[in-house]
C-alpha cells in the first residue's frame, strides 16, 4: 500500500524539528489545494502518514514547512525578512503503490532533501 511521509531534522542544532507546522497540497490545474496541516512530533516525525491507500492519487504535491516560525520559537534570532522562512518542496507521485518518504535537512540558512525509504 502506497504512502506519503515525511520529517525533518534542524541541521543548525542537530535535533529532531520538533513542533513544525507542514501543509500538504496537491496542484490541480495551476492552483495549490490544501489537504492538510501537521505539525511534527518529538522525533520531528508525524504521527500519521500524510497520505495512504487511496488517498494516494499520481500528481503534484507540496509540502510547505514552516521553518522560520520553527526557529523562532526555539529562540533563533533571524533577519526581517529572514533568509527561509517556508520551504516549499514541490514533487510528483507516479507510483501509489510506493512508499513516498520526503524529509527535510534544514537550519536557518539551508536546506535540503531526498527521496527517502
Amino acid at each position: 500500500m502506497g504512502r506519503l511521509t515525511t520529517h525533518v531534522l534542524d541541521t543548525a542544532a542537530g535535533i529532531p524539528g520538533q513542533g513544525m507546522s507542514i501543509t500538504l497540497r496537491k496542484i490541480v490545474d495551476n492552483r495549490r489545494e490544501t489537504l492538510k496541516t501537521v505539525t511534527t512530533n518529538h522525533d520531528g516525525r508525524c504521527d500519521q502518514p500524510l497520505l495512504e491507500g487511496e488517498a494516494l492519487a499520481a500528481g503534484v504535491y507540496e509540502l510547505d514547512f514552516a521553518a522560520g516560525d520553527y526557529f523562532r520559537s526555539r529562540g533563533v534570532v533571524l533577519p526581517e525578512p529572514a533568509f527561509l522562512d517556508v520551504v516549499t518542496l514541490r514533487f510528483g507521485i507516479a507510483d501509489t503503490s510506493a512508499h513516498y518518504h520526503v524529509p527535510l535537512l534544514v537550519s536557518p540558512w539551508s536546506y535540503s532533501t531526498y527521496r527517502g525509504s
